[in-house]
């Protein structure tokens, strides 16, 4: 862990230069105190660091200084820059690495197009945490320690113990064969089988995880893509869902799409408007995508789920209800 923070450390100043205490401590995530002793490591172990004081003192890289690390020509870098500045490394607790490996892939390219690349990325923006209509992308917060185990038995093949909270369930222990980690839609999720059955569990509902010695019970490849696929099938046609008939204003339809779990057919009305059937995970789920879309809606069938509709819209118009003579009408 040391000799990546040092790497990074030397990186750091390459790049940008003369940097103060306070500035390397805070772009490594350390103390001072850390910084510094990092810098006598450097120092003892040959690499040609100064310190300048003064009010606009830090500490700098003797000019000429080059670390000895492959090159990549300009696309390769950008490639990966563009690749790791998505948000999927902080769903698997590997934000950290990241930051660290970027600041090699900018150092690994030739000086004459670090400048180059350097610029390329401020132009592309991959993945922002808001959307045009401001709506914010939440991402789920797992503790780092947790994931950092989960990950180790992934990738080492061992069994793995999980305290895992369930949906409406008290927390249980369960031990698993990790099979694989997806991300999706900034979610993490532990792919794995649990005494031979396919079990799905999202990285947010962990609450402890322990890797174990014993070598997990699972294929030595696998195809990921095809296994989420396959599972993802199998959640949507499963449980308590409910099919809906909609007519749907067109400029909703993504708005729409993206919150059911499937759409079984679509045609046109006559009037523009589109008709679909979708499926929806249970009737809550269903009552509460229909109301959002408002009046660029309507729910056809089932009946229950007009009813729902019509209710609501009921109890809002009473809610802002005005008197004759202008007051509003508390619902007490």
């Amino acid at each position: 862990m040391r000799a990546d923070r040092l790497v990074s450390l030397v990186l750091l100043l390459r790049q940008r230069g003369r940097l103060s205490a306070a500035t390397l401590a805070r772009e490594l995530e350390v103390s001072t105190r850390t910084v510094l002793r990092d810098i006598e490591a450097l120092s003892a172990a040959g690499v040609p660091v100064y310190a300048e004081r003064g009010r606009h003192g830090g500490f700098a890289l003797l000019p000429g200084f080059q670390t000895e690390l492959t090159g990549l020509n300009h696309d390769e870098a950008l490639a990966l820059l563009v690749a790791g500045s998505r948000r999927g490394a902080q769903a698997f607790g590997l934000g950290s690495a990241l930051a660290s490996a970027m600041l090699k892939v900018v150092d690994a390219l030739p000086e004459s197009s670090r400048d180059i690349a350097a610029g390329a990325i401020e132009r592309l923006l991959i993945d922002p945490e808001t959307d045009l209509l401001s709506r914010r992308l939440v991402a789920d917060e797992v503790p780092e320690r947790i994931v950092a185990e989960i990950r180790r038995a992934v990738l080492a093949g061992h069994r793995l113990r999980i305290r895992y909270a369930a949906v409406g369930r008290a927390p249980q222990w369960r031990t698993v064969d990790p099979i694989g980690l997806v991300t999706v839609r900034e979610q993490g999720y532990l792919l794995a089988t649990r005494s031979g059955a396919d079990r799905t569990y999202r990285l947010s509902r962990v609450l402890a995880a322990e890797e174990l010695a014993e070598a997990a019970q699972r294929p030595d490849r696998v195809d990921l893509d095809r296994a989420w696929q396959d599972r993802s099938t199998r959640f949507r046609t499963g449980g308590d869902q409910v099919l809906v008939l909609v007519r749907l204003d067109p400029r909703r339809r993504e708005d729409l799409v993206g919150t059911a779990l499937a759409v079984l057919a679509e045609e046109a009305d006559a009037d523009g408007w589109l008709r679909l059937e979708v499926t929806f995970q249970d009737r809550r789920h269903a009552e509460w995508a229909l109301w959002q879309l408002g009046t660029n809606a309507e729910a056809l069938a089932p009946q229950w789920l007009r009813g729902a509709l019509r209710d609501r819209a009921a109890a809002i118009v009473t809610r802002y209800e005005v008197s004759p003579a202008g007051t509003v009408v508390a619902d007490h």
